[in-house]
């Protein structure tokens, strides 16, 4: 039997742009908010994480189909549409990185703290986790976060697969005096906002998806075809695995009658205890592996995705061109780094609320980007009448929901 030269040239190298953008969205959004969909309304919201997902994907399919057509990233193709409009997403991007990864590296580092033997401070535990974030990227650039975030993804998959069949055969006791919750009232509507608001990831990450693989492109000069396989893997993976972690709260924790703690720090060692108790002692260190792997993996995405899209920007606003991007990218790095420590060392009793206002604000932009990004492709010429559909769907379901939210933020409809 013999295979196309297409198919022959899909090989592990291949992978890479979608890879780092699955490894970036398992993060918060699976570990703390898809589990907590489950702990607090079962299988419920099963369908706004599907929904989220799918309205979002025009919008990230766009910034790979984009950067091979033209060979540069969306940012660089904002930066065609209009200057003012660079300088306001450069901007958002620093705010952003810095608030996404600090409060990403918080997390990381709780969990951290319930893995190793010894106890810690969580600020010492912080920077543990920025400093040898900052090493692996200063040492091994690009190629080496290109080559660990795919083991990282391998290893989260099979591990967060495991966990979630060992609940299923043992889930926790359903209290008798439960009365199960309903999401479907403009009460949760801020909870659902911030579960769909990195779910996959914030739409902005699709213009450093698109950073990535122009990178890609040069430095192993991949084809197209091998560029969407990747991303749809990427995407996808992330997609489907957001399912098996809100499994993973309705088998341990839905219906137990304990209270939810709704602040990501203090979650997550609640959940590791409640799966301890439902499967056994055994079972701590794995969940706690789990959930190490999804944020130190997202740590180390957003410190080199958003470090690297803010030097394409910056290299864009003084010379008109990306070619001094590379020389930008490890002081970018490091100032997310850095910035993003200062906010645990200033803010850690914050980080909560900063984390509920990045994945609301998250959301609330995301029509913005999306419109962007389909405005780019359509004059490209690259847009197929399905896609084009498909796309203003996603526009209307993503500005929908905003809408609605900020009708009930500002009052004008209740709660």
């Amino acid at each position: 039997m013999t295979h196309s030269p297409t198919m022959q040239r899909l090989t592990w190298r291949s992978f890479g742009p979608g890879i780092l953008m699955a490894s970036a969205a398992i993060g918060g959004s699976h570990l703390v908010a898809s589990t907590q969909a489950g702990a607090l309304y079962g299988w419920q919201l099963a369908i706004m994480i599907v929904l989220a997902n799918l309205a979002k994907y025009p919008f990230y399919r766009f910034a790979t189909e984009y950067t091979y057509s033209t060979g540069t990233s969306l940012v660089a193709g904002y930066a065609k549409i209009s200057r003012v409009y660079l300088w306001a997403f450069f901007v958002l991007c620093i705010i952003s990185g810095v608030i996404s990864t600090g409060a990403v590296a918080l997390l990381c580092a709780v969990i951290l703290g319930q893995i190793l033997p010894w106890e810690l401070s969580t600020l010492a535990l912080s920077a543990i986790v920025m400093a040898s974030s900052w090493l692996l990227l200063f040492a091994g650039h690009y190629k080496l976060l290109d080559s660990l975030t795919k083991w990282i993804i391998v290893c989260l998959t099979i591990a967060t697969l495991a966990a979630v069949c060992i609940a299923a055969g043992k889930p926790a006791n359903i209290a008798t005096d439960f009365i199960p919750a309903s999401p479907w009232n403009l009460a949760a509507l801020g909870f659902i906002i911030a579960l769909m608001g990195w779910m996959p990831a914030p739409l902005e990450f699709s213009a450093i998806t698109s950073v990535w693989t122009a990178k890609k492109i040069r430095t192993d000069h991949t084809t197209r075809y091998q560029g969407m396989v990747d991303f749809n893997v990427g995407y996808f993976t992330s997609a489907i695995l957001a399912l098996f972690f809100l499994a993973l709260g309705v088998f341990v924790q839905y219906g137990t009658g304990q209270e939810i703690a709704m602040q990501g720090g203090a979650y997550v060692p609640q959940l590791i205890q409640m799966y301890t108790q439902t499967i056994g002692e055994w079972s701590r260190l794995l969940v706690a592996f789990i959930a190490f792997l999804c944020m130190y993996g997202t740590v180390i995405t957003c410190a080199d995705g958003y470090g690297r899209t803010n030097a394409e920007s910056l290299s864009l606003l003084l010379s008109n061109s990306t070619e001094h991007t590379e020389k930008y990218v490890s002081r970018w790095v490091a100032f997310t780094i850095v910035a993003g420590f200062g906010l645990i060392a200033f803010f850690s009793g914050q980080m909560a609320t900063l984390l509920k206002f990045a994945m609301i604000s998250a959301f609330v932009t995301a029509p913005i980007f999306a419109y962007l990004n389909y405005a780019l492709v359509k004059k490209e010429g690259h847009l197929s009448t399905g896609m084009k559909w498909f796309a203003l769907a996603g526009i209307a379901f993503l500005a929908g929901f905003t809408l609605l939210f900020l009708l009930q933020f500002f009052g004008i409809i209740g709660s």
